[in-house]
């Protein structure tokens, strides 16, 4: 379980709270207007972004005194967190190894990891010789390989149309559910909520607010979600 125990984040005039649980297991989308903290809810979650007040725990552990490396989980932004000098094979192989030193045990890992995201035979390629969906594919490789029990998702499939974004989020589904993995993803796409995610957390007017059914708040939107989705 994910509990957020009177977390409060402020930054300047910024300012956000929350007190919640997510579920272990659970798929929940994060969503709400920009600029209300969505991506900074995720920050802090990682590790990146300094609580004002308030815990973060995971099983009843607490994690503000780990560094973002020491954390349970893998976070991919929109940029997939590729280096582009870096070939695709070497990219995934820094969740096993940051200075790439694999035992050959290691590199079967990698392998099989762009295997299963349908990249087989492009691990050569850096980056810039890729397409949109294959850099985002080389990102869940690493996610898939790192097998953190906590997924972070801020937005890494927005720049991707509907049938390449339909695939990303089946395949994020489908690791989740083989790794029983936590994942918070946020989106600003109702269509990727009601997809993968049976619950939402709403991030408006300086408050995250606890999971709520999708379908159910969705369909009947508090002022501030409907404001946002028109």
């Amino acid at each position: 379980m994910l509990e957020l125990d009177g977390l409060r984040i402020e930054q300047g005039d910024f300012r956000l709270a929350a007190d919640l649980t997510v579920a272990e297991g659970a798929r929940v989308a994060i969503m709400g207007p920009s600029g209300g903290g969505k991506s900074t809810l995720l920050g802090a979650i990682s590790g990146f972004v300094e609580l004002t007040a308030g815990s973060i725990r995971w099983q009843g552990k607490p994690l503000d005194p780990l560094p973002p490396a020491k954390r349970p989980l893998s976070i991919l932004f929109q940029d997939h967190n590729l280096l582009p000098h870096l070939s695709a094979f070497e990219n995934v192989a820094l969740g096993l190894d940051p200075n790439l030193r694999l035992s050959a045990e290691q590199r079967r890992r990698v392998e099989a990891a762009l295997d299963r995201v349908g990249l087989q035979g492009l691990g050569a390629r850096r980056p810039a010789e890729l397409s949109g969906g294959q850099i985002s594919r080389t990102g869940l490789a690493r996610v898939l390989l790192r097998a953190r029990p906590l997924i972070l998702l801020d937005e890494p499939f927005s720049a991707l149309g509907p049938a390449l974004k339909t695939d990303m989020l089946d395949l994020v589904e489908a690791i989740t559910a083989e790794q029983e993995a936590t994942l918070l993803m946020v989106t600003h796409d109702p269509a990727d909520a009601r997809r993968i995610c049976p619950e939402v957390v709403v991030v408006a007017e300086g408050r995250a607010a606890p999971p709520a059914p999708t379908a159910d708040l969705l369909d009947n939107p508090p002022p501030a979600l409907a404001a946002y989705l028109g």
